[in-house]
C-alpha cells in the first residue's frame, strides 16, 4: 500500500487550486461544469448533472506530442 498525499482548496469562487504528491492543478467552474488544468500538461473538462453522480469527462490532448523516431542504421 503506498502512501499518497492531496490537498485541495479554493481560493475565489468557482476557482480551486489541487495539490498531489506528483503534479499541481487548478480548476476553474461551478457544480455542474469545469475545466482543470494540470502542472503536467493534462486538460480535461468534466460536465455532470449536480446530484444524481452522472457526469461526462473529456481529456484534451495535445496537437503537439512529440514522437519518437527510431534509428535503426548502423554508422
Amino acid at each position: 500500500m503506498g502512501l499518497n498525499f492531496r490537498k485541495s482548496f479554493t481560493i475565489l469562487p468557482g476557482v480551486k487550486v489541487n495539490l498531489g504528491k506528483k503534479s499541481a492543478s487548478i480548476s476553474i467552474g461551478k457544480r455542474g461544469a469545469r475545466h482543470t488544468i494540470s502542472t503536467t500538461g493534462k486538460r480535461t473538462t468534466t460536465i455532470g448533472i449536480p446530484g444524481t453522480g452522472l457526469s461526462y469527462t473529456h481529456n484534451h490532448t495535445s496537437s503537439k506530442k512529440k514522437k519518437k523516431k527510431k534509428d535503426n542504421s548502423e554508422d
